[in-house]
């Protein structure tokens, strides 16, 4: 019944004695979705609000963990169930499923986080061979009565009983193609009546029973299935992309149906209280008539803007439009909103914040603020490191010459271009051998979710912004363009005809743009994101050309940088990048790895220096490669004038540094067959062998290298100090920081350390210079972490390496085992999100956590950062901030995340203090 158990996963309750395992509508609030879930808890809200709800109850989520635990519900479910639904039937008049004045009701799935699409919905239950006579004569309409009972058997067989889908939907096309029309509205009521038939059939003959009459019986295992399908497949991807929890549970919402389906007068829509995609105020969403609520969202027919409701019913527009300004302000922050309209009377089903896009994030949080209805504070809470990282991708190049083919509904925005295929299965095996792929559908469903995820972008010729497709798209940061009409999708072909009869087969490239809803043949080339261009100074807030999203970016991340403790630094290797950094924000090198230093044109030198027989030898080779890496530094120290620059002196093996070995054994070969002079070659072969080890990464490397080739690492430090000599000689403010590498115990960092003072010190006395020069060493091994407080006596900063200290802690080789096994490692649960992504805290981020503690007690005033890549992830950055280091390093495109991080992560800090 349970996934694999997590040691983060709390114990299912152990009693449930005295629990209360049902609570009404009128009972709850907004701030209950651990127990009502979000559907729940806002339906509740509604409901305190004097909003027109209909009444209904809801059964928790301890009693959802209960079940998914033990495989029963609890004991007491059953009689709070009855005794809701007694006072429900009284206050509704109705009794379920009575075969003269029938009381329908929906069972619907609502977690804590929104999971669209992911778990299971059952409308119209109480509908009976009997109850379908009573609800035609209480509706007065025949029609009305069969179509909703056909959709219960429909719903109820694919999601309670495990029928194929496809078997109904295939029945159904088959019924309009003998009435001979294109749409489920114009089939009348005998059409449905035989539907019925029809689909009662494949439900006995599929799952191997009747379809249950008892309305009681199709409420209890409706309820049952909701509980279950927090377990299906879809549901649990869904939740490790998201990074949702598994052991939250969803609650089920039991709900009095009202019917959208009652003629013309009649239907359904989605409303948002501002643009998703773009964070405009202004009337969005979309509405359908004569259909019921799972129409919308599943894009089977094309809807009209929710401005259209104002001609069709304008009473009933009035009064949304009402609504929804008291639910934003209520909330404050978009509202998704869900409701039906029965013959003329509006209902409100359910209401959410919004997801929305990157943009719509930092465009909408800015307006609330602008409006009064947040602080800068909640603001930048509202937004995240993952949100302005999407912000920083490339768009398509307006001025590019494109053959349009299509244009759709921009439904999130991006620029994707890929390999056009045609189902789920075909995205994901493409993509997992390295092609590009957009996901075409007439309609996507919560079945394509692994494609979806596959998938650069996805196109639909059916939908809107609120169908599956725009929803699951915005939540995932996805590019999506929905409702491409002219586009004719044949998935069973696979193959897309567009106007003018051209034909897009499968494999063929193509080009969407979820800003704009435009689709291309072929690839459309891309140019920088103007988010890209404001940080690095091509495009100013306030200027003329500056749109207001730069204007929202620039205003939350000058609040972030107010707020933030953490300082940010780059990882960056040459004078080039460092400008870079410096225009994204840095604050300073957190790494320069100088190996990168000593390739190209330098190789030779490096294998002279490896192929010294005499110190005579070495000693030429370092002198040859000293005023190269003066140099380096000089440009380097330019570039940062007045920020610290840490340099991490040589780290890996010297194999690297010479030929492959294989090559290198076929041109000694070669070179004997055609005897012809190869000495060197030969050399290089056998320094090749002498070098080898089975496991580099824990070899010949970093200090060790120092302390067994003499002169390496004090040719380095000469390098450093005379060039901040030279630059502080020209009016500069150099900052060097050298960084020992893969130290493991305090007697080696001591031996460098001293080497290194007396360089530095031979280097003062010749230019005359005193050198602000501090010396430290990467924490990257559990030996180093666990004597923390020793290697603090010889060192005046730590700086974390999680990368190897991920790779030691874990056993891992991060360049074999991402491939090789952590696809099956994510996909069991058994990782949420990959170690070297994101900072596992209960292992490496306690040996990080203790090795800070330890340093600071011997050393108190100890600087202490990260240079490993998680120096840039969102989730990583807060943890850092919670241990107390003083900066994180990263790539230079990443800067501005970890800025915005940092921010948020003290903001968070301050909240909780508070509290």
């Amino acid at each position: 019944m349970s996934e694999n158990k997590d040691p983060h996963v709390a114990e299912p309750t152990a009693s449930v004695e005295g629990v209360k395992f049902v609570y009404d509508f009128t009972e709850g609030n907004k701030d209950l979705k651990d127990l009502l879930g979000g559907k729940g808890a806002n339906l509740a809200e509604m409901t305190n609000l004097g909003l027109p709800v209909p009444p209904g109850f809801t059964i928790t989520t301890e009693a959802c963990k209960v079940y998914l635990d033990s495989g029963e519900e609890p004991a007491a479910l059953r009689d709070e169930v009855s005794a809701h639904l007694v006072a429900l039937e009284e206050k509704m008049g109705k009794k379920l499923g009575q075969a003269d004045n029938p009381l329908l009701v929906s069972v619907r799935s609502g977690a804590k986080f929104s999971m669209p699409g992911m778990m299971d919905t059952v409308l119209n239950i109480g509908l009976s061979d009997k109850s379908v006579q009573g609800l035609a004569q209480q509706a007065g309409d025949d029609r009305f009565a069969w179509d909703s009972y056909r959709r219960l058997i429909q719903m109820f067989g694919k999601t309670v009983l495990g029928v194929d889908g496809d078997l109904f939907e295939e029945a159904l096309e088959a019924a309009k193609a003998a009435k001979k029309v294109t749409v489920d509205t114009e089939l009348e009521a005998a059409d449905l009546k035989k539907l019925v038939t029809k689909f009662k059939k494949i439900v006995k003959t599929e799952a191997g029973r009747d379809f249950p009459q008892d309305p009681r019986e199709q409420m209890d295992l409706a309820i049952k299935a909701v509980f279950d399908s927090w377990n299906g497949d879809r549901a649990k991807l869904y939740r490790r992309q998201e990074r949702i929890p598994h052991d939250l549970g969803t609650a089920v919402n039991v709900c009095s149906m009202v019917f959208g389906n009652l003629g013309p007068d009649s239907g359904t829509g989605v409303a948002f209280t501002r643009d998703p995609a773009s964070g405009h105020q202004g009337v969005y969403g979309d509405y359908l008539q004569n259909a019921q609520g799972e129409d919308v969202v599943a894009g089977i027919r094309n809807t009209v803007p929710l401005a259209e409701l104002e001609q069709i019913d304008k009473k009933s527009y009035d009064q949304l439009m009402q609504i929804m300004e008291t639910l934003e302000n209520h909330y404050k922050d978009l509202c998704d909103i869900e409701f039906t309209i029965e013959r003329g009377q509006l209902w409100m089903l359910q209401t959410r914040v919004g997801k929305r896009t990157a943009g719509a994030a930092f465009r909408i949080a800015t307006q609330l603020v602008d409006q009064g209805l947040i602080d800068e504070t909640e603001a930048l809470q509202r937004v995240t490191g993952a949100q302005l990282a999407q912000l920083m991708f490339p768009r398509f190049d307006e001025h590019a010459k494109t053959q349009q083919i299509g244009r759709g509904i921009a439904a999130s925005p991006g620029a994707a271009v890929g390999k056009a295929v045609f189902d789920s299965y075909t995205a994901v095996k493409w993509s997992r051998s390295g092609e590009k792929v957009i996901l075409v559908r007439r309609e996507t469903n919560p079945d394509d979710l692994d494609g979806m995820i596959a998938a650069e972008g996805i196109l639909t010729s059916r939908g809107g912004k609120t169908s599956h497709a725009a929803v699951v798209a915005r939540g995932m940061g996805k590019t999506c363009v929905c409702g491409a009409e002219e586009l004719e999708v044949d998935t069973k072909r696979r193959r897309m005809t567009v106007p003018g009869g051209h034909v897009v087969e499968e494999g063929d490239l193509i080009s969407i743009d979820g800003s704009t809803g435009k689709v291309y043949l072929g690839e459309v080339p891309v140019v920088p994101s103007p988010v890209v261009e404001y940080f690095e100074g091509r495009m100013h807030a306030g200027a003329d050309d500056a749109d207001e999203l730069v204007e929202a970016v620039h205003r939350i991340m000058a609040f972030a940088d107010r707020k933030r403790r953490l300082r940010v630094r780059a990882n960056a290797d040459n004078a080039e990048d460092a400008l870079r950094a410096r225009r994204f924000g840095a604050q300073g090198i957190g790494l320069c790895r100088t190996e990168h230093m000593f390739l190209g044109d330098r190789r030779e030198l490096v294998e002279r220096l490896i192929l010294a027989d005499t110190e005579t030898e070495r000693e030429e080779s370092l002198k040859e490669l000293l005023p190269l890496q003066k140099q380096d530094f000089v440009e380097l120290f330019e570039a940062m004038d007045g920020l610290p620059v840490t340099i991490r002196l040589l780290d890996p093996p010297l194999h690297e540094f010479l030929p492959d070995i294989t090559e290198l054994s076929v041109r000694v070969a070669l070179a004997e067959s055609r005897q012809e002079p190869h000495e060197n070659e030969l050399r290089l072969l056998q320094a090749v062998h002498r070098l080898h080890e089975q496991n580099p990464m824990l070899g010949l490397r970093g200090v060790r290298l120092g302390l067994v080739i003499p002169g390496l690492f004090t040719m380095q430090v000469r390098a450093i100090a005379e060039a901040a000599a030279e630059r502080r000689n020209a009016k500069g403010d150099p900052r060097p920081e050298i960084m020992i590498p893969l130290v493991g115990t305090v007697q080696e960092l001591e031996i460098v350390r001293e080497e290194a003072d007396q360089v530095v010190a031979e280097v003062e006395a010749a230019t005359g210079v005193s050198l602000k020069l501090s010396i430290g060493t990467m924490i990257e091994l559990p030996r180093a972490a666990l004597t923390a407080g020793q290697i603090a006596e010889a060192a005046e900063f730590f700086s974390f390496g999680t990368n190897d200290l991920t790779q030691t802690v874990w056993g891992f080789s991060r360049d074999d085992v991402e491939a090789s096994f952590f696809t099956a490692y994510l996909e069991k649960g058994i990782f949420g999100v990959s170690p070297f992504e994101t900072i596992d805290k209960d292992g490496v981020g306690s040996l990080v956590k203790s090795a800070a503690e330890a340093g600071r007690r011997t050393r108190p005033d100890l600087k202490l950062g990260v240079c490993g890549e998680h120096g840039g992830d969102p989730e990583s950055v807060h943890f850092f901030h919670e241990v107390g280091l003083d900066y994180v390093s990263c790539s230079p495109f990443r800067i501005p995340v970890a800025r915005l991080e940092a921010g948020r992560a003290a903001t968070q800090s301050e909240g909780s203090d508070h509290r």
